[in-house]
C-alpha cells in the first residue's frame, strides 16, 4: 500500500472562513484531536501575523505529539530584502516548529501585478527562503501558489518556481490550486507531469472548493502520483471552503487502498469530526458524506428494505468504518420494516406482527398530515412509539400557562410567564412564573422552576437549538409553524417537535416532551 501524508490546514487555512474564530486552547485541543487521528501534519498557523498566534506556538511547543509535526506557515521573503533581515522569516523560527510550510507564487499574472517585482527576483525569493530554513534545521514544505493558474498561463514559469523550492533544499513541493476553479482531470494531468519532472520530491496536492471539486481533485492528483494531501479536516476555509480531509481519507484507504491512517483510527473519523466542529462553534453538515448524520440514512421504504436485507445494496461502505451508523429516517413514506425496527430501539422485544405496529404507522401517518415531521425528531417519534402502545409516561400535567409580553419593557426580559401543573404522585397544584428573553425562555425558565425540586437531573438539560418553520405562507399570520427544539445533557442530544397555529403552543409541546424524554430515559422504562 502506497503511504499519503496527511496534512491539516484547519488552524490557518481553515480559520480564514467566515464565524471561524479560535483560542489559543481552542487550537491546542485541536492539535491534540488531529494528532490522536493520526494526521501527519498540522499547519498551525502564521506566527507572524497577531500576538494570539505567538502565544500558541510558545504553549504548543509542551505538546507530546505522537505521531503529528507541528507546521508554521508564511511566505517566501519579501522582494530586495535578505531572509535573516525578513522579520516573517524570523517569526517563523521563532516558532520553534519541526516543519515550515512556505508559500510563494507561481503564476507570472501573481508574481508582476500582485507581488510587482520582476520574474527573477520571485525565483530567487522562493530558494533562499527555502534555503534558509532547510540551513536552519527546518524540514520545508513548499506551497506553490496559484500552481494551476500559473501552469496553464506559463507553464514553464510555473516549473521554474518549483525547481527554486528544490534549489532551496525542500522536502516537498505542494500543487496548490489557490482559486479552486481546476478540474479533476487538468489536476490530474498536471500533478503527473510534475511528478515526472521530480521523481524523488514528495509532490503534494491542495485544492479549494470553489467548484464543489476539491474532494475530487485530490483523489486525482493521489492518482496521478501526488503522496501528500493538504486540506482541513471539516472542509471549512476561506471563501467556499477547502478539500475535505474527512471525506479524502476514506475514499483513498477504504476504497482505493492507500494507507493513510490506522483502521483503528479510521473509526474515530466522525466523533473526532464532531468533536473539532465543537470547539470551532460550528456543526458537521448532516449531508458531509462519511460522517455527517444523513450519510447513512435510509427514507423510502424501498431503500430501508434493501438495506436490512443486504446493507451494501444502498451504502457504498459500511458506517462502523469511519465511526458513523445507519439511520432509518422516519416519515409518512416510511415502510413497516423502518418502523418495526424504531419500536425495537424502545421495545426490544416487540414482534414483527405486532398488532402495535400499524397503530404507529397510522399515528405517523396522521401527525405527518397535521404538518408534523420525525426525520430530524427522534425524540418526540419515540414518545410517539409510547403512547401508541400505552406506555408513556406523565410526570406532570399542565393545567393552564399565562405569557404576557411587553414592550417597550422596563427591566432586562421582555416576557413573564406563569404556569399552573400537577406533579405526578402530588396532590397539590404547583404555581410558579419567571422572567425570559421573549415568551418561549420565560416558559422554559417557569417551567424548570417548577419540575427542578422534583426532577433534579432537569438541571443538566439544557435548550441548544430552537428552529421556527412556516408550514403554509400563503396563509400569512393565520398558518401552522413548526418548532424544533434541540436539547442537550453533556452527554447527548435530541429534538423534539410541536405544531400550532400559535407559535407559543407549538414551542410548549416540543419543550414538554423534550423534557419529557429526558425524565423517561432517566429512569431507564
Amino acid at each position: 500500500m502506497k503511504s499519503i501524508t496527511l496534512f491539516d490546514s484547519s488552524l490557518r487555512d481553515g480559520a480564514q472562513a467566515e464565524g471561524i474564530s479560535f483560542s489559543v486552547n481552542d487550537k491546542l485541543e485541536i492539535v491534540r484531536a488531529l494528532d490522536a487521528v493520526g494526521i501527519h501534519y498540522i499547519e498551525a498557523g502564521n506566527p507572524a501575523s497577531n500576538p494570539k498566534e505567538l502565544a500558541f506556538f510558545e504553549q504548543a511547543t509542551a505538546l507530546q505529539l505522537e505521531q503529528a509535526k507541528l507546521c508554521a506557515f508564511g511566505s517566501t521573503r519579501r522582494k530586495n530584502i535578505l531572509p535573516q533581515d525578513d522579520d516573517n522569516c524570523v517569526a517563523l523560527l521563532r516558532a520553534n516548529t519541526p516543519a515550515v510550510a512556505i508559500f510563494g507564487k507561481s503564476s507570472l499574472l501573481h508574481v508582476e501585478q500582485i507581488l510587482q517585482t520582476t520574474a527573477e527576483e520571485n525565483l530567487a525569493m522562493i530558494k533562499d527562503t527555502c534555503a534558509f530554513f532547510t540551513a536552519h534545521g527546518k524540514e520545508l514544505i513548499f506551497d506553490a501558489e496559484h500552481f494551476f493558474d500559473g501552469y496553464k498561463l506559463d507553464a514553464d514559469y510555473a516549473m521554474q518556481s518549483l525547481q527554486a523550492a528544490v534549489d532551496g533544499g525542500a522536502a516537498a513541493i505542494c500543487l496548490c490550486d489557490t482559486n479552486g476553479g481546476a478540474f479533476p482531470w487538468e489536476i490530474s494531468d498536471i500533478v503527473q507531469t510534475v511528478c515526472n519532472a521530480f521523481p524523488r520530491i514528495s509532490v503534494g496536492i491542495h485544492a479549494h472548493n470553489d467548484g464543489d471539486m476539491a474532494t475530487a481533485s485530490s483523489v486525482a492528483a493521489v492518482l496521478a502520483g501526488a503522496s501528500q494531501v493538504q486540506g482541513t479536516f471539516l472542509g471549512f476555509g476561506e471563501r467556499v471552503g477547502n478539500a475535505c480531509l474527512a471525506a479524502i481519507v476514506p475514499n483513498l484507504q477504504l476504497k482505493l487502498h492507500y494507507d493513510c491512517i490506522s483502521p483503528a483510527q479510521m473509526k474515530q473519523l466522525t466523533q473526532t469530526a464532531l468533536h473539532i466542529a465543537s470547539i470551532a462553534n460550528t456543526t458537521v453538515s448532516k449531508n458531509t458524506p462519511f460522517i455527517g448524520s444523513n450519510a447513512f440514512a435510509h427514507k423510502a421504504g424501498m431503500h430501508v428494505d434493501g438495506v436490512r436485507k443486504l446493507a451494501r445494496s444502498f451504502e457504498h461502505i459500511d458506517p462502523a468504518l469511519v465511526g458513523n451508523q445507519r439511520d432509518f429516517l422516519i416519515s409518512e413514506v416510511t415502510g413497516k420494516a423502518a418502523v418495526l425496527k424504531r419500536v425495537r430501539d424502545v421495545f426490544p422485544d416487540t414482534a414483527a406482527d405486532s398488532i402495535h405496529i400499524p397503530e404507529v404507522l397510522t399515528r405517523l401517518k396522521n401527525r405527518e398530515f397535521d404538518g408534523y415531521t420525525y426525520e430530524g425528531a427522534d425524540a418526540s417519534f419515540d414518545l410517539l412509539i409510547r403512547a401508541a402502545i400505552g406506555n408513556l409516561p406523565q410526570f406532570f400535567e399542565l393545567t393552564s400557562y399565562t405569557v404576557l409580553t411587553e414592550k417597550p419593557y422596563s427591566s432586562e426580559h421582555s416576557a413573564t410567564a406563569t404556569i399552573k401543573i400537577r406533579i405526578d404522585g402530588q396532590n397539590e397544584m404547583v404555581i410558579t412564573a419567571d422572567e425570559g428573553e421573549g415568551p418561549v425562555n420565560a416558559l422554559d425558565k417557569a417551567l424548570r422552576k417548577a419540575l427542578n425540586p422534583y426532577y433534579p437531573v432537569l438541571k443538566q438539560v439544557e435548550l441548544l437549538d430552537y428552529k421556527v418553520r412556516i408550514m403554509e405562507s400563503s396563509s400569512g399570520t393565520d398558518t401552522k409553524v413548526r418548532v424544533l427544539i434541540t436539547s442537550g445533557d453533556g452527554a447527548r442530544t435530541w429534538t423534539t417537535v410541536g405544531v400550532s397555529h400559535d407559535i407559543i403552543e407549538a414551542s410548549w409541546e416540543a419543550l414538554v416532551e423534550s423534557i419529557q424524554y429526558k425524565l423517561i430515559e432517566q429512569k431507564g422504562e
